[in-house]
């Protein structure tokens, strides 16, 4: 059904309990239109005009209405107390430890998604908005803080392991944005003054999928989902999903460039 639907490849573990989601619920909404369907055409027939040619101002005088009404609104409090909440905590409110994944703070601004990692200590350093620069230090680094001296800062371009769990803390420094990977199916508000934690596990590489779909320029893309500006359209970030070995190696690599001297400084 996720063909019929549009949706695109699916690259994280948890993304076949939403796509099953999906199915079940437009399925449920086919049968209810069709349901509705039938009963609109049944009163068009029941009480066209050449039957009924005075209307009737009493109404249903049974209860079969009431009860109708009763049971739906029953139905809907099973549906909401039982299922919701409960898959609720369990997808969104039990995060896996974050000793057994990998954490990211990404923070959205007008037009870019400024991406940090802890570094090999898996400590975040210190910032400070006193030291925020747009060119060089968008999030405000203190260099200064030994915690913060093998952080990992990228613009739009966020790594990942496969078959990690990945926690990604979300910010914004100005407006309302949403992070959005369609692949991931996952999406979800970066609001000024909140750090709101996601997570999921990604379990295609960038490779594998390029294999897959046949396009060898394919990438997991991070679309902002939430008009926020006359750059909105130009907000865009990418996800690249390595091996572990991979992974690891391009972070040795990112700690040793950034301790490098800046020859422009």
């Amino acid at each position: 059904m996720t063909e019929w639907l549009g949706l695109p490849p699916l690259a994280t573990t948890q993304g076949g309990q939403i796509d099953s989601l999906i199915g079940w619920t437009h399925l449920f909404m086919f049968v209810l239109f069709v349901g509705w369907s039938g009963f609109f055409v049944y009163c068009l027939v029941r009480f066209r005009q050449s039957r009924h040619p005075v209307a009737n101002y009493t109404g249903v005088k049974s209860n079969t209405s009431k009860y109708s009404e009763i049971g739906v609104a029953v139905v809907e409090a099973i549906l909401l107390f039982g299922f919701s909440i409960p898959l609720w905590a369990a997808r969104v409110d039990r995060r896996p430890p974050e000793s057994e994944a990998l954490v990211v703070q990404v923070t959205g601004e007008q037009f870019a998604w400024n991406i940090r990692y802890p570094g090999p200590d898996g400590v975040f350093g210190r910032t400070d908005i006193k030291l925020i620069d747009v060119q060089s230090n968008p999030l405000g680094l203190d260099r200064s803080d030994p915690a913060a001296k093998d952080d990992v800062t990228t613009i739009n371009q966020l790594y990942l392991p496969v078959n990690k769990p990945i926690i990604v803390k979300l910010r914004s420094k100005d407006v309302i944005h949403s992070f959005g990977v369609p692949e991931f199916r996952v999406k979800q508000d970066a609001i000024p003054g909140l750090t709101i934690p996601i997570w999921f596990v990604p379990n295609v590489t960038t490779a594998e999928m390029r294999t897959r779909t046949g396009n060898s320029e394919f990438q997991y893309e991070i679309a902002c989902a939430q008009l926020c500006g006359l750059g909105h359209a130009k907000m865009r970030g990418f996800v690249t999903v390595q091996t572990a070995d991979e992974f690891q190696k391009w972070m040795q690599d990112k700690v040793k460039e950034q301790s490098e001297p800046d020859p422009f400084r």
